[in-house]
């Protein structure tokens, strides 16, 4: 039988070498334990040594830390029994192999904890040698690795949401866009939160890196053409003045301008330099702000030593200090840190024994007491250098506050807070901002731009002789001026370059008045400038100064001469014809009725009651009188005598009161009043319509208003104004005026300057309302300082009856139109023209009457037989020189008329005969 030889493995047998090893440790610490709970004696050794990591320049930093110490140490609350010291390695930058073996050299003298050091590589190497043998280490400045899983025994006290509070800053500022600028790729990092607003709110982001051939002022000058004001510092500490300094020459340092300094050492600078130059610059800050500065102290035995200036968070009170220096945030974060260790241990300490032990990197044994110091550590609540201390279950800061600062005119200002549980707070007195914003406009000139617009901004008739706002009156200037003497500031009044009030172009670029703003040309722009949604995007306006709608402007219309028959206007055609018809039908019913009725037949002799004949009145000839007569309110000689008759005269009485009543009230407004018709009376009349043509101004608000409209009128007037050749779009409003007077042009315009032109042209009036509500607004940069300044001034001068005396001092014409233009307010005399058809008529009338006596004549001489008269010229001819003759109201009748009367009768008897004959002629004509 073979027998198979097993090979054995060094490595195993290692292994178990050190884990007997490990186990006869385990036993003799328990040994340890056991005799220290017979045998009583101190929790902690009399010295407890915490080693500290420092590179080449953090002298500060190692002599905070050993300021830190000796402030334990003299604390009788914290470590009683026990005495710390500070045991320091120095270590060579960018050297793993010194750090790693400054580490070791640390954890070989037996320290109980490692703090530091500040640089990334190095920290690294330390976090993963203080996992390995389970040794507490802590840190005070931003790890970069924030993505990485976090060692167990790692504590860092730098605050990791310092990102979000620069995203929750940023976010309540409004930006919408800005640049960073930054020196190393990897403190981007911390900005992180910030990256999110470009997905989230659209914001635009951009980079700018420092380099050796892209400096700060290089940077600053780039960033200045693109139109950028909202600048994120990200740089060290002492690159802020530089930028700062940068930025102050590139005249980069104007109110306009912000500045976020990522770095919580911004309270550290000297900023005096730019306390006025009226930016805003504003930063974080984690130190407590009463015990903010810590300086060197000489003591009897010559000791240095770290005192704090104020009250101590150590108990003691250090009023001597020969030199302050401010301190920064991450030599306070280590002396918070020394502190929160103290503690941690003290805690441990009460509950067990913890002896001196040293361990090797190159030993797998572990220092025993990591867990229960690192658990402590995060159990531990304490008020430090930078406000509240506590730690989570990940080793990381959890509880702690950022004051948000700004530089002002006085130094550096706390203006806020923020934590992680209520977010950003602001602390602004209002009235108090509002203070320094006058304070500061008295010191500076303001630019202010507008455009040559009537009443608004006006060149004087000789505005060559006078210099500077002496060149130009009208509305604006007049209210600017009321500002400014008001706020107690100077300003350059100027006019636009390009004439133009601001419209958009395809690259998203402006020009006019809107153009000069966003560029910080100017910092305000006044005029008839309306206030839209599109240029509330890119500009700030004030409060209204005026309120108004778009209209329409139009040539007035000729007055119309009045007619001929003008008279026949009280009532229209239809109420003519009803009441001739209703004359007709009356007429005609008055003398059925009166044929029918018995009692209108009467004896022509009343005192004859026994005649054989009856007599009736109401013949038809007669009947049309009766109604013609009570119809002219004049009545006639003939009355109805049945109750049928009556009522149908009575009603017709009643009908003809009414009718009269209202023809005479309607013809005093037609006659007084004269009608000017307009082919347009609304807006909806000008897009029905396609003879008059209508336009605005090409770049104004107007165009917008059309442009964007989404109701059906104006949208179909929006389409015919862009296809109408030649083009309806003016430049400027004096253009589309002067069309308007040429004829058939209708020009849509802000009602008040409408309300100026009419007023000075009585040629021009306004067609009906409002088609919108709007308002003229004052244009400031946005984010400026000043808006809130200028609104409440146009408040103060609209309560103070200011605005109106301006509106009537420039809309007021002193030379109104003429009287014969204007609307009459009372009853005016009746010319020729109003009443000329009632002649017309009359004389009409008089012609037919002339022309039926004619007939009548021509028709009873021919009734005569040919043998008894002359021919009928000879007899109309006789009749004229009878009429010439004017003679009395008788005559002898014509021997044709009765034959028994000879030429050569009386007068007397002609009387005679003639009623005689009359009387039988009527009764056998009544009975015929």
């Amino acid at each position: 039988m073979r027998v198979r030889r097993i090979r054995r493995d060094p490595r195993r047998k290692r292994k178990r070498r050190e884990r007997a090893d490990h186990a006869g440790e385990m036993v003799r610490i328990r040994i340890l334990l056991l005799l220290h709970l017979i045998f009583p004696t101190d929790a902690l050794p009399e010295v407890v040594k915490l080693g500290g990591l420092f590179e080449k320049l953090d002298d500060d930093r190692e002599m905070a830390f050993r300021y830190a110490v000796d402030r334990i140490n003299a604390d009788d609350s914290v470590l009683p029994n026990s005495r710390l010291k500070a045991t320091i390695e120095r270590l060579k930058p960018q050297s793993s192999f010194y750090a790693a073996k400054s580490v070791c050299s640390l954890v070989g003298e037996g320290v109980f904890a490692l703090f530091g050091p500040s640089s990334v590589s190095s920290s690294a190497l330390v976090r993963s040698t203080a996992s390995a043998l389970h040794l507490p280490h802590l840190e005070s400045h931003w790890d970069l690795e924030r993505g990485a899983p976090r060692t167990p025994f790692t504590v860092s006290l730098f605050p990791r949401s310092l990102g979000t509070a620069i995203y929750h800053l940023v976010k309540s500022k409004s930006w919408k866009s800005f640049t960073i600028i930054y020196e190393e790729a990897e403190e981007l990092m911390k900005l992180q939160e910030l990256m999110k607003l470009r997905n989230q709110n659209n914001v635009k982001i951009s980079l700018q890196q420092y380099t050796v051939d892209f400096q700060y002022n290089k940077i600053l000058k780039d960033i200045r053409k693109k139109g950028e004001t909202n600048i994120v510092l990200e740089v060290p500490t002492s690159r802020i003045k530089d930028v700062l300094t940068e930025a102050q020459k590139a005249g980069m340092l104007t109110e306009y301008h912000n500045y976020l300094v990522t770095s919580l050492d911004f309270h550290t600078l000297d900023l005096s330099t730019f306390q006025h130059s009226r930016s805003n610059i504003s930063a974080f800050r984690i130190v407590s702000p009463d015990p903010q500065y810590f300086g060197r102290e000489s003591r009897i035995r010559g000791e240095s030593r770290f005192g704090l200036g104020g009250n101590s968070i150590f108990g003691r009170k250090e009023n001597s200090l020969k030199k302050e220096m401010p301190i920064t945030t991450e030599t306070a974060l280590l002396i918070d840190a020394v502190h929160l260790y103290a503690r941690a241990l003290h805690n441990v300490s009460a509950a067990q024994t913890v002896i001196a032990r040293s361990v090797s990197c190159d030993s797998p044994s572990l220092w025993p007491y990591g867990s229960d110091l690192i658990d402590a550590i995060k159990k531990v609540r304490l008020k430090g250098l930078t406000g509240e201390v506590q730690v989570d279950d990940r080793g990381q800061r959890s509880h702690f506050t950022l004051d948000l600062l700004e530089l002002k005119t006085k130094g550096i200002v706390k203006v806020g807070e923020w934590d992680p549980k209520n977010g950003l707070v602001f602390l602004r007195n209002y009235s108090r901002d509002f203070s320094e914003a006058k304070d500061n406009l008295q010191n500076i000139t303001l630019r202010v731009t507008s455009i040559e617009s009537r009443p608004y901004t006006m060149r004087k008739v000789n505005g060559d002789k006078f210099q500077g706002n002496q060149k130009y009156e009208g509305f604006c200037v007049d209210l600017i001026h009321e500002i400014c003497e008001r706020l107690h500031c100077k300003y350059e009044y100027r006019l636009v370059g390009d004439k133009h009030y601001g419209k958009k172009h395809d690259n998203g670029s402006w020009d006019g008045m809107i153009g000069e703003v966003i560029n910080r040309e100017v910092d305000l722009a006044i005029a008839d400038l309306t206030i839209t949604l599109e240029r509330e995007e890119v500009v700030d306006f004030t409060m209204p100064f005026m309120n108004l709608g778009i209209s329409i402007l139009f040539k007035k219309p000729i007055k119309s001469s009045p007619k001929l028959f003008s008279f026949l206007a009280p009532f229209s055609f239809e109420v003519w014809v009803y009441m001739a018809t209703a004359y007709l039908g009356v007429s005609l019913l008055l003398f059925v009725l009166a044929r029918f009725s018995p009692y209108e037949w009467v004896s022509p002799h009343p005192c004859n009651p026994k005649t054989e004949y009856l007599e009736n009145t109401f013949s038809l000839l007669n009947s049309f009188w009766f109604t013609i007569g009570s119809l002219m309110q004049q009545g006639s000689d003939i009355a109805p005598k049945a109750t049928s008759t009556r009522t149908v005269a009575a009603l017709w009485w009643f009908f003809t009161l009414i009718m009269i009543s209202s023809y005479t009230a309607n013809l005093a407004a037609f006659l007084t009043a004269e009608r000017m018709k307009s082919p347009i009376e609304s807006a909806d009349d000008l897009a029905r319509q396609s003879e008059i043509q209508y336009g605005c101004v090409e770049s104004g608000s107007t165009r917008a208003f059309f442009e964007d409209s989404q109701l059906q009128p104006y949208k179909r007037m929006w389409t015919v104004m862009q296809t109408t050749q030649p083009s309806v779009f003016t430049k400027n409003n004096g253009q589309g005026i002067d069309r308007v007077k040429k004829g058939n042009f209708a020009f849509l315009m802000e009602s008040t300057t409408i309300e100026y032109y009419t007023e000075r042209d009585c040629d021009l009036t306004q067609i009906g309302g409002l088609l919108d509500s709007k308002g003229y607004g004052i244009a400031t940069p946005p984010g400026s300082p000043y808006r809130a300044l200028i609104s409440s001034e146009i408040l103060k001068l609209q309560e103070d009856g200011v605005l109106h005396m301006l509106k009537e001092k420039w809309w007021k014409n002193v030379e109104n139109c003429k009287d014969d233009d204007k609307k009459p307010t009372s009853a005016s005399e009746l010319g020729l023209p109003n009443v000329g058809g009632v002649f017309v008529v009359l004389l009409a009338g008089l012609g037919m009457a002339a022309i039926v006596a004619v007939f009548e004549f021509i028709w009873r001489t021919k009734k005569i037989p040919r043998d008894e008269r002359r021919m009928v010229l000879l007899e109309m001819t006789h009749e004229l020189q009878d009429i010439c003759k004017c003679r009395g109201s008788s005559r002898p009748a014509p021997n044709y008329l009765n034959g028994d009367i000879t030429p050569g009768s009386t007068d007397n008897d002609f009387v005679l005969h003639s009623t005689a004959s009359f009387n039988t002629v009527s009764s056998r004509d009544f009975l015929s």
